[in-house]
């Protein structure tokens, strides 16, 4: 729904069509990825965490680690501006780091660019992956749901009471974000509240699907219609190297889950899912429809989520003054 609604964005951007999303629209899509995000954060996942926590922390220390020096190295070569080639590479949520990004100076477009190329691939990878082990490991005579049974399921509402009090808590905590104004707290705040709401409280978290859709054809919207046709340009000229970059992130995940299979006897599957450089909120919907070990993806999606959180903005200013000072001494 995201990339299919931002690509018609881009289209209608390119022939000079003056379209736009109102801001509180896209504030209000922003809330409702951060809750479907928060929705993964149980207390049962962040126990496993603080349990195992040298392994989690080592790992999304690794592929951070890669993707900042891939970033600076997309940086030094000059073909992409200030601090867009960091966020661009950054191995969280792409929809997070795209509406993060904005906030710290970088291109948004290329932002976005960088991410979904990279989440395509990853995704595209570990879909694959996960349809054919799934397959095999499948029972002989098990049917498919059908199509309608599966827009019946997109369309059900399993508790009014809270399915209501979370789309009012998207709502205050969209509001929240704009009036607060610092940077990321359009999604730090909804992502607060609904973890609160989803740990601490007697209600759960429960978003519906035609919510869902509206969040992601809104978000698609809004970056789609940045683009342009200089832009485009402009990615189709760093395509070579952005593609060499997302190559490297993606064998590094492949070698750590080797390693995680090896030495952990982690299943091959779980593995792939838990070290892939693809976008947290992505992998969460593979993993949940797969036969894998759920609770351990989460857990290291979201370490790796929240430490580019932690540290990103941090890295990202000193990469650019880096740069800028071997540009200029």
């Amino acid at each position: 729904m995201l990339l299919g609604c931002m690509l018609a964005a881009v289209v209608l951007a390119t022939q000079d069509m003056e379209v736009q999303v109102p801001a509180p629209l896209f504030a209000i899509g922003q809330a409702v990825i951060a809750c479907l995000m928060a929705r993964s954060l149980h207390f049962e996942v962040l126990h496993r965490v603080a349990g195992e926590w040298p392994l989690f922390l080592g790992i999304a220390f690794a592929v951070m680690s890669a993707s900042v020096l891939l970033g600076y190295w997309l940086m030094r070569s000059g073909l992409l501006p200030g601090s867009t080639a960091v966020w661009g590479l950054a191995p969280g949520a792409a929809s997070a780091m795209v509406l993060m990004a904005g906030d710290f100076g970088a291109d948004t477009r290329l932002v976005a660019f960088m991410q979904y190329l990279r989440v395509a691939i990853v995704t595209a990878i570990a879909s694959l992956v996960a349809h054919y082990a799934s397959v095999s490991a499948a029972p002989a005579g098990v049917a498919a749901l059908s199509w309608g049974a599966q827009f019946g399921q997109w369309l059900t509402i399993h508790n009014p009471t809270h399915a209501g009090i979370s789309v009012a808590l998207v709502l205050v905590a969209a509001w929240l974000g704009r009036v607060l104004g610092f940077p990321g707290a359009a999604l730090l705040v909804p992502m607060a509240l609904g973890l609160v709401l989803d740990n601490l409280s007697p209600w759960k978290l429960e978003l519906p699907g035609p919510l869902l859709a509206l969040a992601y054809a809104v978000l698609g919207w809004g970056i789609g219609l940045r683009f342009n046709r200089a832009i485009l340009e402009h990615a189709w000229r760093v395509l070579p190297r952005v593609l060499l970059a997302i190559g490297a992130l993606i064998a590094l995940g492949l070698l750590i889950a080797t390693g995680l299979m090896v030495l952990g006897g982690v299943p091959p599957l779980t593995a792939y899912l838990a070290t892939s450089p693809g976008g947290a909120d992505s992998v969460a919907v593979i993993a949940v429809s797969a036969a894998v070990d759920a609770g351990f993806v989460m857990a290291m999606q979201m370490v790796r989520f929240f430490m580019v959180l932690l540290l990103g903005p941090r890295l990202s200013r000193w990469l650019v003054q880096r740069v800028a000072g071997r540009t200029h001494p």
